[in-house]
């Protein structure tokens, strides 16, 4: 690799900010991604996105089921510039039967931003993403949404933070009132005031100011608010955290910006402040060690498939984060797995479900490669290597169904749909040993049974019928021989679609006795 070439790459890894969106259902996601999306120039209308009746939706929820429920029910990918920098959104579902899908996406970030309501604080979902964060040790930048609402004192959210979550904060800017009272945010880095204008808050003035003590903001809020903000930052100043960019890189200190998304209001500060101090492209794991993205072989993993995301084309898309090196559209890399060279000739750039055909990308671009059905989740492509990512996690079910078809007619269109929706990593199938063969679905939640039955039906027309069974728990069983009759007792034996083996069971209970009885077998978690 040439001087220039190199210096090239890691200019364009530098422009790169990568994050995921995280937060519990309802603390306004969508409509923070929207109005980033706004800023950056890539959309130039806001969706409506509970008005299930409404013509416009919002761009991050593209799939039908998604339009009538309200709900984000896959991750999307979205990609705009701003200032200088190549933004990639990763919209994760904030549902928590969707933790799978979710928590795979988050492999493909390099920050995370964690939205919090302001009258709600700290809820159970975001608990479980921050979690997954936390143990990547990647940067949490903290948005509290919602300030036009009434809500909770700043103080009480920020202890709740810690004492919650064990990560320290350091608020970047202070709200000026809340709910009816609320008419502007102070910027503590930049000494300046975003003020809002009118009765009904339509336009935002920013003001330049000496400090929280400026006769501006007393002349703009009036003496209460202008009084309360002083004694709180002055409070802030002598016991908060100072800014400590080294612990932020490191996942130690959360960064936090008060706002409300659905006004506007906070949203350009943070997002400015935030593609500042969020880092670029980092290294990832790898079976040769950590891959450097300015390595100037081409290398990345496929995180997510989705069939269908054009119903008119019944596409299949296999979406692809680059780790290392430059893409070019045309290029021949390994499919490690697969031990074979693949030309990548249809390569694709996202905002939501529009997409454009890519003749370039570097490390921290989410591409998405036509999938033919040979990608699986986890796959790694590489250039001249057989590098393997092992970056994704796996989970056990906790949910079972078995599943019948109610038109035999229809078997092909429902063995494709079953093969393509697996793949996706929607749902885990697993096959019963014995003469009669029963087909089994597990998942993590029960809304994936009913997205499954419903994309079944108006993606490959096959009406299905889901029957559930008392299974609560998997284990993959690693033996030299396993006896089916074994599993008979509150479990039966199954396989799942890499034939490896499965035992089912219905309680806790049935588990242990099934471990004690077998000491010499192996029961994991997850597929070996």
């Amino acid at each position: 690799m040439s001087e220039t070439t190199r210096t090239e790459l890691r200019q364009e890894v530098d422009k790169r900010r990568t994050f995921a969106i995280i937060s519990h259902p309802d603390a306004g996601k969508t409509t923070l991604t929207e109005k980033l999306l706004l800023y950056g120039g890539a959309i130039h209308v806001a969706g409506s996105v509970k008005a299930r009746k409404a013509a416009r939706h919002a761009t991050s929820d593209w799939m039908e089921i998604e339009k009538q429920r309200g709900i984000s029910v896959t991750s999307s990918v979205m990609q705009f510039q701003y200032a200088g920098k190549q933004v990639n959104i990763l919209d994760t579902p904030g549902h928590q039967d969707f933790s799978e899908d979710t928590y795979r996406t988050l492999t493909a970030a390099d920050s995370a931003v964690m939205l919090i309501d302001v009258a709600k604080g700290v809820e159970a979902q975001t608990i479980k993403l921050f979690q997954v964060c936390s143990k990547r040790g990647i940067p949490i930048f903290t948005f509290i949404n919602k300030l036009d609402r009434e809500g909770q004192n700043p103080f009480e959210l920020l202890e709740e933070i810690e004492r919650v979550l064990g990560i320290r904060s350091v608020p970047m800017n202070w709200p000026i009132g809340m709910g009816r009272e609320l008419c502007g945010v102070y910027d503590r880095m930049k000494n300046q005031v975003e003020l809002f204008q009118g009765n009904d808050h339509s336009t935002i003035e920013v003001r330049k100011v000496s400090d929280y003590r400026d006769p501006v903001i007393r002349e703009m809020a009036g003496d209460y608010l202008a009084d309360k903000l002083i004694e709180e930052l002055e409070l802030l100043d002598v016991a908060g955290d100072p800014f400590d960019y080294e612990k932020v890189k490191i996942g130690e200190l959360t960064p936090v910006f008060f706002g409300s998304a659905v006004n506007n209001f906070g949203v350009q500060t943070f997002l400015e402040n935030f593609l500042q101090l969020a880092p670029p492209p980092t290294p990832r794991r790898s079976t040769d060690g950590p891959i450097e993205p300015e390595n100037e072989k081409f290398s990345g993993y496929i995180f997510k498939i989705q069939a269908n995301m054009n119903p008119a084309h019944r596409d299949r898309l296999a979406f692809l984060r680059i780790c290392s090196g430059k893409f070019q559209r045309g290029m021949s890399v390994r499919h490690v797995r697969a031990g074979k060279e693949i030309k990548l000739s249809q390569p694709q750039q996202f905002l939501a479900q529009d997409r454009d055909i890519v003749e370039t990308a570097y490390p921290g671009d989410i591409i998405g490669l036509f999938d033919p059905g040979i990608f699986r989740i986890g796959d790694s492509l590489s250039e001249g290597s057989s590098v393997t990512f092992d970056e994704l996690p796996t989970f056990s079910p906790e949910i079972f169904a078995k599943v019948t078809i109610k038109n035999a007619l229809k078997q092909k269109q429902y063995l494709k749909g079953l093969d393509q929706l697996t793949e996706e990593g929607m749902v885990q199938v697993f096959r019963s040993v014995g003469p009669f063969e029963d087909t089994y679905l597990g998942v993590v939640g029960q809304l994936q049974f009913e997205v499954f039955e419903y994309r079944m039906k108006n993606e490959y027309g096959v009406d299905i019928l889901l029957s559930r069974t008392p299974f609560q728990f998997a284990r993959w069983i690693v033996a030299d021989k396993v006896d089916p009759s074994k599993f008979r007792i509150n479990s039966t034996l199954v396989k799942d679609k890499n034939d490896n083996d499965v035992a089912l069971f219905e309680n806790e209970y049935a588990m242990r006795t099934a471990m004690e009885r077998m000491p010499d077998v192996k029961f994991l978690e997850t597929a070996p």
